[in-house]
């Protein structure tokens, strides 16, 4: 299928390994020219260079921590009038309600809600005078279904699903779309940190880990970064213009629910 994006400019957060690496790949495979922003310079170089040899698009890398008011001035300076937006940004550590201070709140907030909220807020202005725009936030299953170790992350997350919820609205008539997306259990370092973590937590073993999460999968597997990132793109696709609010969970059937 023809995207009929070719030409358009993106800006992708986390963008050098992960989810956000497949959003970028597909993006640029539709012909979109980039900005990809990480907080690794190394790792983030080697994404645009792989990227750049592949599929024959510009790519521009901004290396910042969008968590930071100074990471998220240099991002948005390079990003400027962008078509497309792609917020990633990794998520806040697990723990149980007792661990948390709220000194952690603050930086799960900053990460996980403020900085797409900063980013939304700078660029979506220029989309809407233009007529055209794409938003698409990475969150988490969570947001539908809270789990119980990411208290962080479900405290955040739903905060950014709210405004999405709001705004989306309010920008729909300009012809900008924003949306989420909801990854469940996707094979990247994000779910190998909190298999560790739950190793450690419940004494068992990576083997035992691995077959209590695909367990719970219907379809059997985890996912793709590269079936994320084909979802993101049609997300931010001429085709996708009547799709608004939305919370799309990628999750192999994992989040048991009805609606």
């Amino acid at each position: 299928m023809d995207l009929r994006i070719r030409g358009r400019r993106a800006l992708v957060t986390g963008a050098s390994k992960g989810l956000g690496r497949g959003c970028a790949e597909a993006l640029a495979e539709a012909g979109v020219d980039l900005v990809i922003a990480a907080r690794g310079a190394e790792a983030l170089e080697a994404a645009a260079e792989a990227i750049r040899s592949a599929h024959g698009v510009e790519v521009r890398t901004v290396a910042a921590d969008v968590a930071s008011l100074e990471g998220q001035a240099r991002v948005i300076a390079a990003a400027e009038g962008v078509d497309i937006l792609v917020t990633n940004v990794g998520g806040p550590p697990p723990g149980q309600w007792r661990d948390w201070a709220r000194e952690d709140f603050q930086k799960a907030l900053d990460a996980n809600m403020l900085a797409p909220i900063a980013l939304i807020q700078a660029l979506l202005p220029g989309m809407c005078d233009r007529g055209w725009g794409r938003v698409v936030n990475i969150t988490s299953t969570s947001v539908k279904a809270p789990l119980g170790n990411l208290g962080l992350s479900n405290t955040a997350r739903a905060g950014l699903t709210g405004y999405v919820a709001g705004v989306s609205r309010q920008v729909a008539p300009f012809g900008v779309t924003i949306n989420n997306l909801l990854p469940g259990s996707h094979d990247t370092d994000r779910i190998k940190s909190l298999d560790e973590a739950a190793m450690k937590r419940d004494g068992v073993t990576k083997e035992a880990l691995t077959a209590r999460r695909l367990a719970s999968i219907p379809a059997g597997r985890m996912g793709t970064a590269q079936e994320f990132g084909a979802m993101c793109a049609f997300l931010c696709s001429a085709h996708a213009g009547y799709v608004v609010g939305q919370n799309i969970a990628l999750d192999g059937g994992s989040t048991n629910l009805t609606l």
